[in-house]
């Protein structure tokens, strides 16, 4: 299972945090799991969530970068992608990965990946958050942009002092 060697969880004050959570709408009950991990887990570290869907992953990129870009310390991005039988899933898979590496380093801002490369729905499931599964990419993608934003706010204070 890919969870294997997942670091433990760092305590994290999310106070004065604030995170867009962008999800895609493709495959809902999936992404609805990986959300609800995502919303508690923002909110168990102190910090504060808003929510916006898009239609699909592809678009993750664009709305990611105009939520950074209006203030949000911190996007978590959620979505996913099941391999059929033609390129599509290469396409959208690099493209939403590479778009939201892009967002990140042009706006100096963390974006937690929480989209799902999948070979089948059973995957997705395992890795939801939802009763039975076995991860939750959802809470562990919001934790690493939570994390990531108090480690670059602090970097920030530092040098500012």
């Amino acid at each position: 299972m890919s969870g294997e060697g997942a670091p433990t969880h760092l305590d994290v004050d999310g106070a004065g945090i604030r995170v867009t959570i962008v999800a895609g709408t493709w495959h809902e009950t999936i992404t609805d799991g990986l959300l609800a991990g995502a919303l508690a887990t923002v909110s168990e570290l102190g910090a504060e969530a808003t929510v916006v869907r898009v239609p699909g992953s592809f678009e993750l990129p664009v709305v990611a970068k105009a939520a950074l870009e209006s203030g949000a310390d911190a996007v978590v991005a959620l979505g996913v992608i099941i391999r059929g039988g033609t390129p599509h899933f290469e396409y959208v898979s690099d493209a939403a990965t590479s778009g939201l590496l892009r967002v990140t380093l042009d706006t100096g801002k963390p974006v937690g990946f929480g989209v799902l490369t999948l070979d089948d729905e059973q995957q997705g499931l395992d890795r939801a958050g939802l009763p039975g599964s076995t991860e939750d990419k959802g809470a562990e993608a919001a934790h690493a942009a939570v994390a990531t934003a108090v480690q670059l706010r602090e970097l920030r204070r530092v040098a500012t002092a």
